[in-house]
């Protein structure tokens, strides 16, 4: 209960951060130029429609932000309650200029360098160049690298650079969870089952809807 409270805190603060936001930008929105939405009714879309959809797409813009770093830190205070010196550490960068050094989300006492990602859906090949360099600096300081991703991207690009990902973990001996078996480790791996938890919490906050 303990856990659930803290994760339950969390969730209110981040709530609470994510409507600041989103009243901020709607309210800056209604002193927007919205000369632009000329080409919006030139492809049948009308002023007020074109105007809701700029608001959404601030919305989304901010909810898919905070969601990803609620499950994030909710994911490290799991790990945190089951591995208390666990924590985000930086190890310098042996085999390149730039960055000068890599986080490890949680760096855990049994050695599990763990990277933990609500989703990653980047299609960029410099990711692969940067991500690659990085596992082989945990690597080679001695660390175990564990990709936990809980949702997998939707699109084929993104699919193809998490596949080469993948293959860079199992070639370094480390480990790469996505979809179902990140929530699986995160459950095995702190004795904490964090989708459980979720449910219960959007549970009481939207009552199911």
């Amino acid at each position: 209960m303990i856990l659930y409270d803290e994760i339950k805190t969390l969730s209110d603060k981040y709530e609470e951060r994510l409507k600041s936001q989103i009243e901020k930008r709607v309210s800056e929105m209604d002193g927007d130029d919205l000369s632009h939405h000329i080409l919006y009714q030139v492809l049948g879309v009308t002023s007020e429609e074109g105007h809701d959809i700029d608001v959404y797409q601030n919305k989304g813009r901010f909810l898919y932000k905070y969601a990803g770093s609620f499950l994030e830190e909710a994911a490290k205070l799991c790990i945190k309650s089951k591995f208390p010196d666990s924590a985000t550490t930086r190890v310098d960068n042996t085999l390149g200029v730039r960055p000068k050094k890599f986080e490890i989300d949680m760096l855990v006492p049994d050695g599990n360098a763990i990277e933990i990602k609500w989703r990653d859906a980047t299609t960029d090949g410099d990711h692969i160049t940067k991500e690659h360099t990085r596992l082989r600096v945990i690597h080679a300081a001695g660390y175990k690298p564990v990709r936990v991703m809980f949702y997998y991207p939707n699109r084929t690009q993104a699919q193809k650079i998490q596949k080469v990902l993948q293959d860079l973990y199992n070639a370094l001996d480390g480990y790469y969870y996505y979809g179902d078996s990140a929530w699986d480790f995160i459950r095995e791996y702190t004795s904490v089952d964090l989708y459980k938890i979720l449910e219960k919490i959007a549970e009481v906050k939207t009552g199911g809807k």
